[in-house]
């Protein structure tokens, strides 16, 4: 499963962020293993997302999420 895959207000803690193809500003933003993850909003057509990771606010793109593996938290 990927942060693309989630539903609005769905948490997840991330799992692995290893291909080469996510921005580096990512990271430094705190998408990395272990931090959670929350899906606030999505904007029309579904693309871009906008998440709560770790306590930053960020809109990522869609193909970009689908690169982020994550595993679904308990409610």
């Amino acid at each position: 499963m990927t942060v693309a895959d989630l539903n609005k207000g769905q948490r997840a803690i991330i799992i692995d962020v290893s291909s080469d193809q996510i921005p580096l500003k990512l990271l430094e933003m705190g998408c990395l293993p272990g931090n959670e993850v929350k899906l606030l909003q999505v904007a029309p057509f579904k693309d871009p997302m906008y998440l709560n990771i770790n306590g930053s606010y960020l809109a990522i793109r869609k193909d970009t999420a689908s690169l982020i593996t994550i595993e679904l938290k308990d409610a």
